[in-house]
């Protein structure tokens, strides 16, 4: 028997075609996908499921000019980011209809590839997560578009209803000297102080503690307090259940990671600069004086405290401490490589560790974590070095920000703010916060999601609940050339690292090529009327007379090692 195959008619098929292509059926494909996503991926979310279904609803409604469009994206590579890449650009596109490449890269590249951009006007990418530390840079050049400019004017119609500015914990660190929202927070983590807490409650090590220092063990409040639980750990303990113990790690290898270490912070955590939320004015963490918003000097001559008393006693104990608590390898080291020792499980403590590895040391079966899944160790805020004082910035934290640039093409632009924005609604933030423990909403880490999570997580919650975290702060505005800057940092540093020059020395030359850029750029004249207008250089002893930043050398570096218990820490957090 012939059989022959059914062919429709040409109106026939039309009409198929038709109703496959019809508005209705386009919404019913892009509103199945969200309905698929949030029952799936995005369960855990702080809005209602009906909320997310609208939330979603007009992403596909906002992305119907930008159909079958391609967009690039860039950002470095961490936890948060990878989930961003992987995941959410996959959701995005389902529910959009925009396609998205998410690159990521090295932060080093990151830096430079919008550098490039910056000084071609020609477009590179699309839209960049970078670190708030150029908001400095950013505000000065006026290569970005503002977001708080942005939302209310040329991206008006493509800004989510319920985006709720206020509910970013770190919009403070993106805002410029002029009130503006330069960039959009993505993630954030924090460098805070890390220990054994099940070491620290042994009565064994607590008695032999207190014998020796005639104070309890405990988290340290100042640095007297750290370096003596570092010595303990290394000189007196040395070895527990059969392994070598160390009561400090870090790393010191001549890298450009050697400068994050510095610039990320750690003058401000040994009391360098001035009083001041989120940056120190005039003088800030780097060490750089601003008069008004223009950066007159970081060497102590023209009133900075780069290369102050200060900043020479927290660079010797950063030196001294590698050197005499930290396993020997730790010398040769970079931050990723050095990054993963502590979960080995032979560090007692680490005074400068960011919040950023909880994930990967919270995995089962790690020597640091219990059977149940919890850890055997706790986060802490970093202890206080004898030049701090109380209204200073503590310590340093990241935030990974949306950058909107001038020099993309406004209808790309568009569709880059729309994915930006899916990155960090509330449909899809909580479970990024989830997946790479670096929250930006408040409403996020308020939920019952993650107090249900916090056991788990060694007092990261309970340090985004408390009201401490404000003194965790990214670089700030005083930065007037961020790329340009903080390529010196690693170079002058690893000098005193590797014994090659006293801390002083290493300093003094840091704070002259710091001074030498400044001075570029003032000659320069690119960056208005914040650009920077050095000091003449002064008598040292005149800078350091008067009130503030730089600091006089104090007569004792090291007084009393002083310790508060960790529930007591985390009452005082509660209040």
């Amino acid at each position: 028997m012939n059989r022959t195959r059914f062919v429709p008619k040409p109106t026939t098929l039309g009409l198929i075609i038709s109703l496959l292509l019809s508005p209705a059926a386009l919404a019913d494909q892009y509103s199945d996908a969200a309905k698929k996503w949030i029952d799936d991926e995005f369960a855990q979310s702080s809005l209602s499921k009906d909320d997310q279904m609208k939330e979603l609803a007009w992403f596909t409604e906002a992305a119907k000019p930008f159909r079958g469009m391609e967009i690039k994206v860039v950002s470095e590579t961490i936890t948060t980011h990878e989930y961003e890449s992987k995941v959410l650009a996959k959701a995005f596109e389902e529910i959009t209809g925009i396609k998205v490449t998410h690159d990521l890269i090295q932060e080093g590249d990151v830096v430079e590839k919008l550098q490039t951009e910056m000084q071609s006007n020609r477009s590179i990418y699309d839209a960049y997560i970078n670190d708030s530390d150029l908001i400095g840079t950013h505000f000065r050049y006026g290569k970005v578009i503002p977001i708080s400019d942005y939302i209310t004017g040329e991206g008006k119609d493509v800004t989510l209803p319920t985006l709720d500015l206020d509910d970013f914990i770190g919009l403070s660190f993106t805002t410029g000297p002029d009130g503006k929202v330069y960039q959009l927070p993505d993630q954030q983590f924090a460098n805070l102080y890390w220990f054994r807490a099940d070491w620290f409650e042994r009565e064994d090590l607590q008695k032999q503690f207190k014998e020796i220092y005639d104070y309890d063990l405990g988290v340290p409040v100042n640095w007297s307090a750290y370096e003596d639980i570092a010595e303990f750990f290394t000189e007196h303990v040395k070895e527990i259940d059969g392994k070598r113990v160390y009561g400090h790690m870090d790393y010191g290898k001549k890298d450009p990671s050697l400068g994050w270490r510095f610039t990320d912070a750690w003058f401000s955590m040994a009391g360098a600069g001035d009083k001041g939320l989120p940056n120190g004015k005039p003088v800030d963490e780097w060490g750089i004086r601003v008069e008004g918003c223009r950066p007159v000097g970081s060497g102590v001559e023209r009133g900075g405290a780069t290369n102050g008393p200060a900043a020479v006693y927290a660079t010797t104990k950063y030196v001294e401490w590698l050197n005499k608590y930290a396993p020997a390898e730790a010398q040769g080291m970079t931050f990723s490589e050095a990054g993963p020792v502590p979960a080995q499980g032979n560090i007692a403590q680490q005074i400068f560790w960011y919040t950023a590895f909880t994930a990967d040391m919270t995995k089962p079966g790690l020597e640091v974590v219990n059977p149940d899944g919890t850890p055997k160790w706790r986060m802490a805020p970093s202890p206080k070095g004898p030049y701090w004082e109380e209204g200073m910035k503590l310590g340093y934290q990241d935030a990974g920000s949306w950058t909107l640039m001038k020099a993309t093409d406004p209808e790309r632009r568009k569709a880059a703010w729309l994915y930006a924005q899916f990155t960090v609604a509330k449909t899809v933030s909580l479970k990024k916060t989830l997946v790479g423990l670096t929250p930006i909403r408040e409403s996020d880490i308020n939920s019952d999601i993650m107090t249900e999570a916090a056991p788990k997580l060694g007092g990261l919650v309970e340090f985004y609940r408390s009201p401490a975290r404000v003194q965790w702060t990214p670089t700030g505005t005083n930065v007037p050339d961020y790329p340009k800057l903080a390529q010196l940092w690693w170079q002058y540093i690893a000098e005193a690292a590797n014994g090659e020059k006293t801390p002083q020395q290493a300093l003094d030359g840091l704070a002259t090529a710091q001074d030498r850029v400044l001075e570029r750029l003032e000659r320069a004249n690119v960056q208005g009327e914040c650009g920077p207008k050095l000091n003449k250089p002064r008598d040292a002893a005149y800078w350091l007379a008067q009130p503030g930043a730089p600091k006089a050398k104090l007569a004792n570096e090291k007084p009393k090692g002083v310790t508060i218990k960790y529930a007591e820490l985390l009452k005082s957090w509660q209040q």
